[in-house]
């Protein structure tokens, strides 16, 4: 087997096998962590 054709299967096999989060199925976790992140309090950084 050439070294392409190993490395074009090895492409295909890894694309079937991933799943990933399409933006539309994140929406409740984005939600939730935008809103950890507005109610974190605020830090000020001081300057000279």
């Amino acid at each position: 087997m050439k070294v392409r054709t190993r490395f074009i299967k090895s492409v295909i096999a890894t694309a079937q096998s991933i799943e990933t989060d399409l933006p539309w199925t994140r929406g409740a976790t984005r939600r939730a962590a935008a809103i950890r992140r507005a109610a974190a309090p605020v830090r000020r950084l001081r300057s000279a």
